[in-house]
């Protein structure tokens, strides 16, 4: 390196640090005694390997424990794409596709994982130590609530048998109370909330509607919906969102499914979530019609949401 390009560098650094208060050898001084980064160090590894607190003896709990931890983290690589999409002015289609096919290789890394859930853990052991984790349930993952947040305005997230009475018109709050995942964790005779849900709403509650105000008009669909025609016929986002839509409110929940079926299912006897969810009702996208971007499908195929799936995921011999 020659002295011209350092004397360059130095002129940057001293451009960089001047309004910091302190000179740029200070900070160079810094430099000089700090120590070398290690890989350890940098990711937190001691950290990372510590959280993973076993309720129980069965050592397949802690195949359960570090599994969802790692899905928590690849929803918040999905989050840090979202906001980008939400936060960009741009209106730059290939930026939009960009990030929207990395969102998808997140959900694709997370779909085929899923066997780890499914074939991964003996049934006796998850049997015996899920009943040490209750009331918690996957059930309260909050980072999920908010990429459908992210993702479409809150009236596409109001269950479907209520859907067609609510609009953009309504208050997001007013939205909140129906929408779709809250029935899920409701009892249908009595309309009493189960204590995973009211666990999961006193903590969360006032971080979801702040969100969804805040994205009121600028969720993913907004996004896609204020673009140039010409970018909104674009094939290769058109594709990208639809994959997307699929990835999260199809492929997703069917690998729940699968894990479901494998586990709380015996001789054709339902056995409840540990968070008391009504799993079979709540997991089946055809029963929930969850579509983040309904504008790029023709109503046979809203109709047929999801369908094209409930039959193998249903034949407890093909799970």
């Amino acid at each position: 390196m020659n002295k011209e390009h350092i004397d360059s560098q130095i002129s940057k650094l001293e451009e960089k640090y001047k309004d910091s208060g302190q000179d740029l050898s200070s900070y160079l001084d810094g430099l000089l005694y700090q120590r070398y980064l290690t890989y350890w160090d940098y990711i937190h590894l001691d950290t990372l390997l510590s959280i993973q607190v076993p309720r129980t003896h069965f050592p397949d709990e802690e195949i359960f424990i570090m599994y969802h931890q790692i899905t928590e983290l690849y929803f918040k690589l999905i989050l840090h794409e979202q906001k980008q999409i939400v936060d960009d002015k741009t209106q730059d289609v290939d930026f939009f596709i960009e990030k929207a096919d990395r969102i998808n290789s997140y959900y694709k890394v997370l779909i085929s994982s899923f066997s780890v859930m499914i074939k991964g853990m003996q049934r006796e052991q998850f049997m015996q130590y899920r009943m040490a984790l209750l009331p918690a349930s996957g059930f309260q993952s909050a980072q999920y609530r908010m990429i459908e947040l992210y993702a479409t305005p809150m009236e596409n997230l109001v269950h479907f048998s209520e859907r067609d009475n609510f609009s953009s018109k309504n208050s997001i709050e007013d939205l909140y109370e129906h929408i779709y995942w809250k029935k899920g964790a409701t009892d249908v005779v009595t309309g009493e909330k189960t204590l995973t849900l009211k666990q999961f709403e006193y903590r969360y509650t006032p971080r979801l509607i702040r969100i969804a105000n805040e994205v009121k008009n600028s969720t993913i669909y907004h996004k896609y919906q204020q673009l140039p025609q010409k970018s909104k016929d674009n094939k290769t986002l058109v594709e990208a969102l639809k994959a997307l839509d699929v990835n999260a409110n199809i492929n997703w929940p069917l690998m729940h499914m699968g894990s479901a079926y494998r586990y709380l299912t015996k001789d054709n006897a339902q056995i409840d979530a540990t968070g008391g969810t009504n799993w079979k009702e709540y997991l089946p996208p055809s029963f929930q019609k969850v579509v983040f971007f309904p504008e790029l499908y023709t109503k046979q195929e809203l109709n047929n949401w999801g369908k094209q799936w409930v039959d193998h995921i249903f034949n407890p011999e093909k799970v």
